[in-house]
């Protein structure tokens, strides 16, 4: 048997790796809307997972957004049974809610796979991003102003989801795609301009590549991926810190007076102490995962809010409550930070 071709090789053996380090019994279900890098991946995927004594199956999902996506959804599940794998899942969702279209199909989106996922237990979902989606990613972030963890981009595993192609190019995936002899559908909305990813897609990263030249995505991944390292240490002292802060015993209100009116608590109760000891890193990352806790939508919960919480703690002078998105309210009363609706 000849070789592949490199990029048809290149894709396969970063889909082995990821199966070859899989228990045994867990099906690997690639996440494909019949896109290139998906159906590439999905390609990969039904060549390996039979040599490495894998299951492996796919899922698809119509999320209703243009004409005909019903039909579309199930001409994608029959490429992908026909590639060989089983079972082929195709998941109709209905997009809606706060965020916007992209957040909101995101959502959608993820919610479908995380139930096929689990009717399927024990299984991963395997998904398609490139390099270059990593570089977008990074871009978007820098544009919101996002912190580290953010910038820090999408990681090669979250949970049950891995991403096998994160250090492979999309021009590679892509090639491959068409070396393996199969017919990708372009979904419009991946060049529609009026969403932000496409913009950074066409227009950012082609102009960056023109002012700064070549190596521009590869250089973004790369600051992704040293920043991931940064963000996830933080994060574990960031864990610590918000146990101590969450389990310190409440201080005595003796004197502090009775509220008006009964106030319902939504969130971590944490004692001040512990935060104001902290570096800033990790005290900012307590206060935002409390506000998450209480019910904030993380699209939503700005740096500003945090930086307004952590006034609470650092620059205390009897302010009033802080406003945050969900309707949640936080507050410094008794020398504790409480979330409250």
């Amino acid at each position: 048997m000849s070789a592949p071709p490199p990029a048809v090789a290149a894709v396969r053996s970063a889909v082995r790796r990821v199966l070859s380090a899989l228990p045994a019994d867990t099906t690997a279900l690639v996440a494909c809307s019949g896109g290139a890098d998906s159906l590439a991946l999905a390609g990969a995927v039904a060549f390996e997972a039979p040599r490495l004594g894998r299951p492996a199956g796919a899922v698809t999902v119509d999320h209703g957004l243009q004409e005909g996506s019903a039909a579309r959804a199930d001409a994608v599940a029959e490429a992908l049974r026909g590639l060989g794998l089983s079972p082929v899942v195709v998941s109709a969702v209905e997009v809606g809610g706060a965020g916007g279209p992209e957040a909101a199909a995101r959502r959608a989106r993820y919610e479908a796979l995380d139930g096929v996922s689990a009717a399927h237990a024990p299984a991963v979902v395997l998904l398609g991003h490139t390099l270059d989606d990593q570089a977008e990613t990074v871009l978007l972030g820098l544009a919101r102003g996002s912190g580290a963890r953010s910038l820090a981009g999408m990681a090669p595993r979250t949970g049950s989801y891995l991403r096998p192609l994160l250090d492979l190019d999309r021009a590679t995936v892509r090639r491959a795609c068409h070396l393996m002899g199969l017919d990708p559908w372009e979904d419009p909305h991946n060049t529609d301009p009026r969403f932000a990813r496409a913009r950074v897609r066409h227009e950012t990263l082609p102009a960056l590549e023109r002012t700064l030249g070549p190596g521009i995505a590869a250089a973004l991944a790369r600051t992704a991926t040293m920043l991931r390292a940064d963000a996830d240490t933080l994060d574990s002292f960031a864990d610590a810190l918000y146990a101590q802060a969450a389990g310190s015993s409440p201080a005595s209100t003796a004197g502090q007076g009775t509220p008006s009116a009964p106030v319902a608590t939504t969130g971590p109760d944490l004692a001040v102490a512990p935060l104001e000891a902290a570096p800033d890193a990790l005290r900012t990352r307590v206060l935002r995962r409390a506000a998450l806790a209480a019910g904030c939508s993380p699209s939503a919960l700005t740096a500003r809010h945090v930086r307004e919480l952590d006034r609470l703690v650092v620059d205390w002078r009897g302010q009033a409550h802080i406003d945050l998105p969900g309707g949640v309210r936080g507050r410094r009363a008794a020398d504790r930070i409480r979330f409250e609706c």
